[in-house]
């Protein structure tokens, strides 16, 4: 945005270590009890009024978290890569009128149902109310906020420079959520972190202690969580309306058509005069000195030493950033550490899974660099209390478990989906918790609308049920003490794939008790300065 000023060094010519950061904030961070801000005596902050917020991560779900938070006063932004961020943030300039465009249509226009697809729900009509408090916060973001805010691309800078932050929201890619959280949470700020809670099982575990030692407000952004709809297919569970649940299948399209998988690292070829042939792995070799010829130079406003944060160096490459990070095993979580957050939370939360004993994922070739195209992951859940053990699969990458009978002519739901399998009946829901439904019809008739046992959060809105939360005036909707074991469950989908058999697993301590090498892929060392 022209005329705003940055307030980092564009280069990494002084950069910050993780140590030298920790040690420049110990007397800040020494001098304030470590409380929300609300609660203290001197700088208190009444309910009523708005928090000071920070967003690490602003190009992708970043930019949406602003739109939401826009109420509130965003008071600083970071992000690594101003280039991508930056046209993200200025494609407010062309939504917004046409935002209001489609409003002012729609007030004129006879109210038409667009037909629904064979098998599947009718499509949502416009909300033109919803519409309006979207183009609300849109206009208020560009025109109030944006240009107030301070610019950063260093995170460390920003939390030392600026003391004005009391809540920071991080939607950076999955390798860096942890430390840019706890580095918050270190000053006693409330912290949002956009789904998957973190990178790895032992990042998850340590992201819920400390939320619990600070007392701060906390939220992972897996908005689904937060859905009237969500909420209505955990009540069916709980009310005993499909009976004793033992078989859960769950599944996504994802990553297909969104980004990249089962692709080598881009690469030259060792020996351009070695004639190559069109075997599988030769095919693979010309795939990797292709996609390694079509390497660009860093762009200007990128800094990728930031980019890599905690993880490996690794060169530069276009296949990387922006976004198709979350198919590399240095960077993301892939498909199950996605979309998992959005499709296991509500079985876990109706059921209170806990941790499995066991996981086996199997799936197409995996080059141990990018995810595979497609996977199966199988959980065992042992029983808790009175509620039989469980037995949950995982499928992606355009995979799907069986239709079951009782759609008849319906189709499973191919963009992703969860069926749960009781004594009684079938729960089918879709992404998100969206349009749940009993199996079959005729139990779905029956039973009527589950009593309502949760709290439903005002306006399904869950940045702003955080921030309630960061005021005192309420609960957070899906906390670091609940989001980080929905975390680990899916991330342990991704360790079983990366240890390449059937692990065991000790939830109390952490610990895969039959392959001892798979333990390294609860956690990894951070880079050094990081």
């Amino acid at each position: 945005m022209g005329g705003v000023a940055m307030e980092t060094r564009m280069t990494p010519t002084k950069a910050i270590s993780r140590r030298s950061f920790l040690t420049k904030t110990a007397t800040t961070a020494a001098a304030i009890t470590i409380v929300p801000r609300y609660v203290l005596g001197r700088g208190f902050v009444p309910p009523s009024d708005t928090l000071n917020i920070a967003g690490v991560g602003v190009g992708g779900m970043g930019r949406a978290n602003l739109i939401n938070l826009s109420s509130q006063n965003i008071v600083a932004l970071c992000d690594v890569d101003w280039g991508y961020a930056g046209k993200s943030l200025d494609h407010l300039d062309t939504e917004i009128p046409a935002l209001q465009k489609r409003l002012e249509d729609s007030a004129t226009a006879t109210p038409q149902q667009s037909p629904a697809q064979p098998g599947q729900p009718p499509p949502q009509p416009f909300d033109r109310d919803k519409a309006k408090v979207r183009l609300d916060r849109m206009i208020r973001l560009k025109n109030d906020l944006l240009p107030k805010a301070k610019r950063y691309q260093d995170y460390r800078e920003m939390l030392e420079k600026q003391k004005d932050i009391d809540a920071v929201f991080v939607a950076t890619p999955d390798h860096m959520h942890a430390t840019i959280a706890l580095a918050a949470m270190d000053l006693g700020k409330h912290v949002y972190v956009q789904k998957p809670l973190t990178w790895s099982v032992a990042e998850a575990r340590r992201l819920s202690q400390r939320a619990a030692e600070t007392k701060v407000a906390t939220q992972m952004g897996n908005q689904g969580h937060s859905l009237d709809d969500a909420r209505t297919a955990v009540e069916y569970v709980q009310s005993g309306a499909i009976g004793e649940v033992r078989e859960i299948h769950i599944w996504t399209n994802r990553p297909l058509g969104f980004w990249p998988q089962g692709v080598p690292r881009p690469e030259p070829l060792k020996d351009p005069s070695q004639p190559l042939g069109w075997s599988g792995r030769d095919v693979n070799t010309r795939i990797a000195a292709m996609l390694s010829a079509e390497a660009t130079p860093v762009p200007p406003d990128l800094n990728w030493n930031l980019f890599l944060g905690v993880s490996p160096v690794v060169p530069y490459h276009p296949i990387y950033h922006p976004f198709n990070w979350r198919g590399w095993v240095d960077w993301g979580v892939g498909a199950i550490g996605d979309m998992g957050a959005h499709l296991i939370d509500h079985s876990m939360w109706a059921l209170n899974l806990g941790f499995p004993t066991s996981i086996e994922t199997v799936s197409t070739p995996f080059n141990a660099a990018s995810y595979p195209l497609a996977t199966q992951t199988f959980y065992d859940f042992p029983a808790r209390g009175s509620m039989p053990p469980v037995k949950l699969i995982w499928y992606d990458g355009g995979l799907l478990p069986p239709k079951p009978a009782e759609l008849g002519d319906e189709e499973l739901n191919k963009g992703g989906g969860a069926l749960l399998i009781g004594s009684k009946g079938k729960l089918l829901h879709d992404t998100y918790g969206m349009h749940p439904r009993l199996l079959p019809k005729s139990l779905h008739d029956s039973v009527g609308k589950p009593p309502q046992t949760l709290p439903r959060i005002p306006h399904e809105d869950h940045e702003m049920n955080w921030v309630a939360a960061a005021k005192g005036a309420t609960q957070a909707s899906c906390p670091f003490e609940y989001a980080s074991r929905l975390t680990e469950v899916m991330l342990l989908g991704v360790v079983a794939l990366r240890a390449g058999k059937k692990i065991e697993y000790d939830g109390a301590n952490m610990r895969v008790t039959n392959v001892p090498a798979a333990n390294d892929y609860l956690q990894r060392q951070p880079r050094t300065g990081w």
